[in-house]
Protein backbone atom coordinates (compact mmCIF):
# COMPACT_ATOMS: atom_id res chain seq x y z
CA UNK A 1 0.00 0.00 0.00
CA UNK A 2 1.29 3.43 -0.83
CA UNK A 3 0.79 6.45 1.00
CA UNK A 4 0.08 9.86 -0.28
CA UNK A 5 -0.46 13.02 2.15
CA UNK A 6 -1.84 16.08 0.95
CA UNK A 7 -0.87 18.96 3.79
CA UNK A 8 -0.12 22.94 3.80
CA UNK A 9 0.32 24.37 7.17
CA UNK A 10 -2.29 27.18 6.83
CA UNK A 11 -5.77 26.93 6.41
CA UNK A 12 -7.41 28.16 2.97
CA UNK A 13 -5.25 27.37 0.77
CA UNK A 14 -6.87 24.95 -1.37
CA UNK A 15 -5.34 21.74 0.69
CA UNK A 16 -8.28 19.67 0.37
CA UNK A 17 -9.37 20.82 -2.96
CA UNK A 18 -6.10 19.34 -3.96
CA UNK A 19 -6.74 16.12 -2.22
CA UNK A 20 -10.15 15.35 -3.60
CA UNK A 21 -9.34 15.70 -6.94
CA UNK A 22 -6.08 13.48 -7.02
CA UNK A 23 -8.35 10.84 -5.14
CA UNK A 24 -10.59 10.72 -7.98
CA UNK A 25 -7.88 11.03 -11.09
CA UNK A 26 -5.87 7.87 -8.82
CA UNK A 27 -9.56 6.13 -8.59
CA UNK A 28 -9.35 5.91 -12.38
CA UNK A 29 -6.81 2.99 -12.08
CA UNK A 30 -6.52 2.40 -8.35
CA UNK A 31 -8.51 1.31 -5.22
CA UNK A 32 -7.87 4.56 -3.33
CA UNK A 33 -9.13 5.15 0.23
CA UNK A 34 -9.30 9.08 1.16
CA UNK A 35 -9.19 10.10 4.61
CA UNK A 36 -9.98 13.49 6.01
CA UNK A 37 -7.95 14.04 8.66
CA UNK A 38 -9.17 17.49 9.04
CA UNK A 39 -10.98 16.63 12.49
CA UNK A 40 -11.96 20.27 13.48
CA UNK A 41 -13.67 21.05 9.96
CA UNK A 42 -13.41 18.18 7.63
CA UNK A 43 -15.29 18.82 4.35
CA UNK A 44 -14.01 16.17 1.78
CA UNK A 45 -17.40 14.52 1.47
CA UNK A 46 -18.86 18.68 0.63
CA UNK A 47 -15.68 18.64 -2.54
CA UNK A 48 -16.70 15.39 -3.80
CA UNK A 49 -20.40 15.72 -3.53
CA UNK A 50 -21.42 12.83 -0.48
CA UNK A 51 -24.37 13.88 0.78
CA UNK A 52 -24.27 11.77 4.01
CA UNK A 53 -21.54 10.00 6.23
CA UNK A 54 -22.12 6.09 6.78
CA UNK A 55 -20.19 3.51 9.02
CA UNK A 56 -20.39 6.02 12.34
CA UNK A 57 -17.73 4.39 15.11
CA UNK A 58 -16.57 6.37 17.89
CA UNK A 59 -13.20 7.49 18.15
CA UNK A 60 -12.37 6.65 22.32
CA UNK A 61 -9.87 7.43 24.75
CA UNK A 62 -8.38 6.80 28.22
CA UNK A 63 -10.14 8.16 31.07
CA UNK A 64 -9.11 7.48 34.56
CA UNK A 65 -11.59 6.51 37.02
CA UNK A 66 -10.79 6.75 40.73
CA UNK A 67 -11.14 3.67 42.71
CA UNK A 68 -11.62 5.14 46.30
CA UNK A 69 -11.52 1.74 48.30
CA UNK A 70 -7.29 1.84 47.62
CA UNK A 71 -6.72 5.36 46.90
CA UNK A 72 -4.49 7.00 49.70
CA UNK A 73 -4.82 10.51 48.74
CA UNK A 74 -1.31 10.54 47.63
CA UNK A 75 -1.75 13.15 44.82
CA UNK A 76 0.84 11.18 42.31
CA UNK A 77 -1.91 11.21 39.47
CA UNK A 78 -2.50 14.95 39.96
CA UNK A 79 1.60 15.24 39.91
CA UNK A 80 1.96 13.47 36.41
CA UNK A 81 -1.06 14.70 34.73
CA UNK A 82 0.36 17.87 32.12
CA UNK A 83 -2.76 18.83 31.01
CA UNK A 84 -4.70 19.81 34.61
CA UNK A 85 -6.99 17.10 33.75
CA UNK A 86 -7.02 15.80 37.75
CA UNK A 87 -7.26 17.87 40.84
CA UNK A 88 -6.19 16.68 44.16
CA UNK A 89 -8.35 18.68 47.12
CA UNK A 90 -6.68 19.69 50.42
CA UNK A 91 -8.40 16.54 51.75
CA UNK A 92 -11.05 14.47 49.13
CA UNK A 93 -9.74 12.04 46.52
CA UNK A 94 -8.98 12.77 43.15
CA UNK A 95 -10.98 14.50 41.12
CA UNK A 96 -10.92 14.12 37.09
CA UNK A 97 -12.20 16.76 34.40
CA UNK A 98 -13.11 14.97 31.70
CA UNK A 99 -12.65 17.67 28.98
CA UNK A 100 -8.89 18.65 30.21
CA UNK A 101 -8.03 14.64 29.68
CA UNK A 102 -5.71 13.97 26.89
CA UNK A 103 -5.82 10.17 27.01
CA UNK A 104 -1.98 9.84 28.06
CA UNK A 105 -2.39 7.22 30.78
CA UNK A 106 0.44 8.39 32.40
CA UNK A 107 -2.20 8.38 35.72
CA UNK A 108 -2.59 4.73 35.44
CA UNK A 109 0.91 3.69 35.52
CA UNK A 110 2.03 5.95 38.07
CA UNK A 111 -0.17 5.13 41.00
CA UNK A 112 1.59 3.27 43.34
CA UNK A 113 -1.46 1.69 44.86
CA UNK A 114 -3.08 0.42 41.38
CA UNK A 115 -6.58 2.90 42.16
CA UNK A 116 -6.78 4.31 39.01
CA UNK A 117 -9.82 2.36 36.72
CA UNK A 118 -9.27 2.33 32.76
CA UNK A 119 -12.21 4.16 31.57
CA UNK A 120 -12.93 5.57 28.00
CA UNK A 121 -14.85 8.78 26.99
CA UNK A 122 -15.34 9.98 23.62
CA UNK A 123 -13.69 12.51 21.58
CA UNK A 124 -15.03 11.97 18.17
CA UNK A 125 -16.27 10.00 15.72
CA UNK A 126 -14.95 8.14 12.24
CA UNK A 127 -17.45 7.09 9.48
CA UNK A 128 -16.01 4.99 6.31
CA UNK A 129 -18.23 6.30 3.10
CA UNK A 130 -18.05 4.75 -0.39
CA UNK A 131 -18.25 7.28 -2.78
CA UNK A 132 -22.21 6.90 -4.55
CA UNK A 133 -20.83 6.57 -8.15
CA UNK A 134 -17.05 6.36 -8.21
CA UNK A 135 -16.17 2.83 -7.42
CA UNK A 136 -12.70 2.83 -6.50
CA UNK A 137 -13.07 5.46 -4.00
CA UNK A 138 -13.87 4.96 -0.69
CA UNK A 139 -13.93 7.89 2.24
CA UNK A 140 -13.15 8.38 6.05
CA UNK A 141 -13.65 11.08 8.06
CA UNK A 142 -12.61 12.14 11.43
CA UNK A 143 -14.61 14.54 12.94
CA UNK A 144 -13.80 16.13 16.71
CA UNK A 145 -16.84 15.94 19.02
CA UNK A 146 -18.05 19.97 19.67
CA UNK A 147 -16.04 21.48 22.67
CA UNK A 148 -13.28 18.93 22.82
CA UNK A 149 -9.87 19.96 22.63
CA UNK A 150 -7.37 16.90 21.76
CA UNK A 151 -6.84 15.63 18.07
CA UNK A 152 -3.82 13.90 18.33
CA UNK A 153 -5.80 10.43 19.56
CA UNK A 154 -9.09 11.07 17.17
CA UNK A 155 -6.52 11.77 14.26
CA UNK A 156 -4.96 8.40 15.16
CA UNK A 157 -8.24 6.62 15.81
CA UNK A 158 -8.87 7.69 12.41
CA UNK A 159 -6.15 7.13 10.77
CA UNK A 160 -5.89 3.37 11.85
CA UNK A 161 -9.72 2.98 10.48
CA UNK A 162 -8.03 4.39 7.39
CA UNK A 163 -4.96 1.63 7.16
CA UNK A 164 -7.23 -1.00 8.04
CA UNK A 165 -9.42 0.07 5.01
CA UNK A 166 -6.54 1.17 2.41
CA UNK A 167 -5.26 -2.13 -0.06
CA UNK A 168 -3.48 0.25 -2.98
CA UNK A 169 -3.36 3.87 -2.35
CA UNK A 170 -4.03 5.16 1.38
CA UNK A 171 -4.27 9.66 0.12
CA UNK A 172 -4.32 11.46 3.32
CA UNK A 173 -5.44 15.24 3.51
CA UNK A 174 -4.60 16.62 6.91
CA UNK A 175 -5.54 19.30 8.78
CA UNK A 176 -4.65 22.95 8.99
CA UNK A 177 -1.72 23.83 10.85
CA UNK A 178 1.49 22.42 12.26
CA UNK A 179 1.06 20.63 16.01
CA UNK A 180 1.12 17.08 16.98
CA UNK A 181 -1.88 15.79 15.48
CA UNK A 182 0.02 16.82 11.87
CA UNK A 183 3.09 14.98 12.02
CA UNK A 184 1.02 11.70 12.81
CA UNK A 185 -0.53 12.55 9.88
CA UNK A 186 2.37 12.57 7.54
CA UNK A 187 4.27 9.80 9.51
CA UNK A 188 5.24 6.58 7.57
CA UNK A 189 4.19 9.02 3.65
CA UNK A 190 5.96 7.94 0.75
CA UNK A 191 5.42 11.35 -0.73
CA UNK A 192 4.13 14.64 0.86
CA UNK A 193 2.82 16.98 -1.23
CA UNK A 194 2.44 20.53 0.68
CA UNK A 195 -0.14 23.54 -0.84
CA UNK A 196 0.24 26.60 -0.35
CA UNK A 197 -0.45 29.85 -1.82
CA UNK A 198 1.60 33.21 -3.37
CA UNK A 199 0.84 35.45 -0.58
CA UNK A 200 3.17 36.05 2.69
CA UNK A 201 0.83 34.45 4.94
CA UNK A 202 1.25 31.58 2.88
CA UNK A 203 4.96 32.10 2.30
CA UNK A 204 5.03 31.71 6.33
CA UNK A 205 3.12 28.41 6.61
CA UNK A 206 4.99 26.85 3.80
CA UNK A 207 8.45 27.22 5.39
CA UNK A 208 6.99 26.07 8.62
CA UNK A 209 5.19 22.52 7.27
CA UNK A 210 8.81 22.08 5.09
CA UNK A 211 10.40 22.57 8.15
CA UNK A 212 8.45 19.30 9.67
CA UNK A 213 8.78 17.39 6.45
CA UNK A 214 12.56 18.14 6.17
CA UNK A 215 13.15 16.85 10.08
CA UNK A 216 10.95 14.08 9.34
CA UNK A 217 12.94 12.98 5.81
CA UNK A 218 10.10 12.62 4.14
CA UNK A 219 9.90 13.29 -0.02
CA UNK A 220 8.17 16.76 -0.55
CA UNK A 221 6.86 18.15 -3.38
CA UNK A 222 4.60 21.61 -2.95
CA UNK A 223 1.78 22.78 -5.38
CA UNK A 224 1.10 26.46 -5.34
CA UNK A 225 -2.20 26.76 -5.77
CA UNK A 226 -4.21 30.21 -7.32
CA UNK A 227 -1.14 30.61 -9.51
CA UNK A 228 -1.06 33.91 -10.56
CA UNK A 229 -1.81 36.29 -7.33
CA UNK A 230 1.66 37.36 -6.69
CA UNK A 231 5.44 36.52 -6.84
CA UNK A 232 6.40 32.85 -6.00
CA UNK A 233 10.49 34.09 -6.04
CA UNK A 234 10.36 33.54 -1.78
CA UNK A 235 8.71 30.68 -2.32
CA UNK A 236 11.00 28.78 -4.71
CA UNK A 237 13.67 29.87 -2.25
CA UNK A 238 12.56 28.58 0.59
CA UNK A 239 11.89 25.14 -1.57
CA UNK A 240 15.53 25.08 -2.05
CA UNK A 241 16.17 25.75 1.55
CA UNK A 242 14.18 22.31 2.62
CA UNK A 243 15.28 20.35 -0.29
CA UNK A 244 11.70 20.26 -2.41
CA UNK A 245 12.09 17.84 -5.55
CA UNK A 246 9.58 19.38 -7.68
CA UNK A 247 6.63 22.70 -7.70
CA UNK A 248 3.65 22.65 -9.62
CA UNK A 249 1.19 24.92 -10.03
CA UNK A 250 -2.71 25.77 -10.16
CA UNK A 251 -4.14 28.41 -11.82
CA UNK A 252 -6.34 30.99 -9.90
CA UNK A 253 -9.21 30.27 -12.23
CA UNK A 254 -13.17 29.98 -12.27
CA UNK A 255 -13.33 26.74 -13.14
CA UNK A 256 -12.25 26.16 -9.36
CA UNK A 257 -14.97 28.29 -7.90
CA UNK A 258 -17.61 26.79 -10.15
CA UNK A 259 -16.63 23.37 -8.86
CA UNK A 260 -16.68 23.90 -5.19
CA UNK A 261 -20.36 25.50 -5.61
CA UNK A 262 -21.80 22.63 -7.59
CA UNK A 263 -20.34 20.24 -4.98
CA UNK A 264 -17.71 17.75 -7.95
CA UNK A 265 -14.27 17.82 -8.67
CA UNK A 266 -13.24 19.96 -11.42
CA UNK A 267 -11.61 17.01 -12.90
CA UNK A 268 -14.86 15.59 -13.47
CA UNK A 269 -16.85 19.17 -13.79
CA UNK A 270 -14.67 20.59 -16.13
CA UNK A 271 -12.15 17.68 -17.36
CA UNK A 272 -10.83 20.17 -20.09
CA UNK A 273 -10.46 23.41 -17.78
CA UNK A 274 -6.71 24.71 -17.74
CA UNK A 275 -7.23 23.97 -13.51
CA UNK A 276 -7.77 20.13 -14.50
CA UNK A 277 -5.14 19.92 -16.70
CA UNK A 278 -2.77 21.39 -13.95
CA UNK A 279 -4.26 18.23 -11.45
CA UNK A 280 -3.57 16.02 -14.36
CA UNK A 281 0.33 16.59 -13.98
CA UNK A 282 0.38 16.09 -10.43
CA UNK A 283 -1.41 12.76 -10.76
CA UNK A 284 0.51 11.62 -13.58
CA UNK A 285 4.04 12.82 -11.37
CA UNK A 286 2.80 11.10 -8.39
CA UNK A 287 1.69 8.40 -10.17
CA UNK A 288 5.35 7.84 -11.57
CA UNK A 289 6.67 8.23 -8.19
CA UNK A 290 4.55 6.33 -6.22
CA UNK A 291 4.33 2.87 -8.39
CA UNK A 292 6.96 3.92 -11.57
CA UNK A 293 10.66 3.75 -11.06
CA UNK A 294 10.07 7.36 -9.03
CA UNK A 295 13.44 8.48 -10.92
CA UNK A 296 11.85 11.21 -12.98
Amino acid sequence: MKRLVVTGGKGGTGKSFVATNLAVLFARKHHVVLADLDVEAPDDHVLLGIKELSNREEAKAFLPFIDTSKCTKCGVCAKVCDTGAILMPPKGFPVVFPRLCSGCTACYYACPYNAILKGYHVLGYSYVTKHPSIENLVLVTGVLREGEEHMPPVVVNVKKRAENTARDLLLIDTGAGTGNQIAISLKDSDLVIAVTEPTPLGLHDLEAILKITYEMGLRTWVVINRSGLGSIDKHVETMKKYSVEKYFHTPFHRDAVDSYVKGVPVVEYKPESIVSKSLYLIQREAENTLYGDGND
